[in-house]
């Protein structure tokens, strides 16, 4: 469980810095509503992520302890990704749906690098 925890601050470090890195090209680019669609789909991409390993954290703790697992919150994670698409839909003016989906697959492109990037070190 250890390594599930510094993974998931290595991958929240990744993410700060995509997310400063975004909101300066919404601050300073004449593309911002495909930045804040980045913006949104990357702020939804790691609440789902803090969500998975807080999920996984009790998941285990539940095993340890001999008791019944519910579940790891999948359905939760979707409608959470469902929310982010509606508000794209809601708000095209303000907001780029292609963005938020890219966003939204953010944190897997972070987990790939990470583990390239682990994998070199060791």
């Amino acid at each position: 469980m250890f390594d599930l925890h510094q993974m998931f601050h290595r991958h929240r470090k990744y993410l700060f810095y995509l997310l400063a890195i975004y909101v300066l090209g919404w601050g300073f680019t004449p593309y911002q509503t495909i930045f804040l669609g980045l913006i949104l789909g990357t702020v939804i991409s790691f609440y789902n992520l803090w969500f998975m390993v807080r999920k996984s954290k009790q998941f285990d703790q539940a095993l340890q302890e001999g008791r019944k697992v519910r579940s790891l919150g999948t359905a939760s994670r979707m409608a959470s990704a469902g929310v982010a698409v509606l508000i794209a839909l809601q708000f095209p003016e303000y907001v780029h749906l292609v963005s938020v989906v890219c966003g939204l697959m953010t944190i897997y492109v972070v987990i790939m690098i990470d583990f390239l990037l682990q994998y070199i070190r060791a």
